[in-house]
């Protein structure tokens, strides 16, 4: 372990050389430690790595960028409080998702912002209240010619951000609505429209998400991903029924009168979720069932277990 120690320590100090050619080798061999060598990511953060990488994120090389991104995110693993107690880091983090030319750079951003919010509750309404950061990954899902592996990692913090409920107003405000709708409509990969539905599920648990959804025509696409027609895979239909459930919950009456319409148009699919889902999902879709059908439809749809089913309301 000493020897690490001291291993991690002298790369560190090389961080801060005038060589330009020994801080890149000092970066190249810290991220190859830290990616293969857990018990080296708490050396390295203890020997003053972050503030190092994370200054190093506004350099104009990419190579630099690179390396100093994916340190970053291999640190996030088990060190997460040595990187959100290092000022300016969120600020970094922003500034490459944003400009960097490397697109390997804005992934392990995206991603190491995804780590820090998916393991520690208190650290998402910080990351939340930096709307430069929710703008730029706003901006990775609907620019034109980016890597699914961009958008993924995006929508994957986002998703983050979201379960925080104070999050969701600004998400909407930043227009959120209408790029998760417009990204689950144009894009026939499945695993995207899986991670955006998610982000829609969550962000329409909130009262602000009810226009916002109306003028993206965001109701009438739920309704499409649940319809059996469009082949949806089984998570998609369960985050359709996520969103509905949730705009129902906060909308207005006329917000729930929009739900419960296009409900009982794809009633089918929601009892397909009911059925067949996972375990949360069953029990969503069994609420919202229950908010869009009467109880004589509910017996059509031949649950086994209907008094049961009839316990859950919304």
């Amino acid at each position: 372990m000493e020897v690490k120690r001291r291993t991690a320590r002298t790369l560190v100090n090389k961080l801060s050389s005038v060589s330009e050619r020994t801080r890149t080798e000092a970066l190249s061999e810290l991220r190859l430690i830290s990616k293969h060598d857990a018990e080296s990511r708490q050396l390295i953060a203890e020997a003053g790595a972050v503030p190092y990488l994370s200054e190093t994120l506004y350099s104009s090389s990419p190579a630099e960028q690179e390396n100093s991104a994916a340190t970053l995110l291999n640190i996030s693993i088990t060190s997460r409080g040595s990187l959100m107690s290092t000022r300016g880091l969120l600020d970094a983090l922003s500034h490459a998702l944003s400009n960097s030319t490397s697109q390997s750079a804005v992934q392990s951003c995206a991603a190491t912002l995804h780590s820090l919010l998916i393991a520690e509750e208190s650290y998402r309404p910080i990351i939340g209240s930096k709307r430069d950061i929710l703008y730029s990954l706003l901006s990775i899902i609907t620019a034109a010619n980016v890597p699914p592996r961009s958008i993924k990692d995006a929508l994957k913090a986002l998703f983050g951000i979201a379960l925080y409920p104070l999050n969701r107003a600004s998400l909407v405000g930043l227009g959120a609505v209408p790029a998760l709708v417009s990204l689950i409509v144009r894009d026939a990969r499945t695993g995207i429209v899986e991670d955006a539905s998610a982000v829609l599920a969550q962000i329409a648990g909130c009262e602000e998400s009810e226009e916002a959804m109306r003028k993206a025509g965001g109701i009438r696409v739920l309704g499409d991903l649940l319809d059996e027609g469009t082949g949806s895979s089984g998570r998609i239909r369960e985050n359709a029924v996520a969103a509905l459930l949730n705009l129902a919950r906060c909308g207005s009456e006329k917000g729930r009168n929009e739900v419960r319409e296009m409900g009982a148009q794809v009633k089918e699919g929601i009892a397909e979720v009911a059925k067949n889902g996972s375990a949360k999902g069953k029990s969503k879709a069994i609420e919202l069932l229950k908010f869009v059908v009467d109880e004589n439809e509910m017996r059509d749809l031949r649950f086994n277990n209907f008094n049961d089913l009839m316990n859950n309301s919304i």
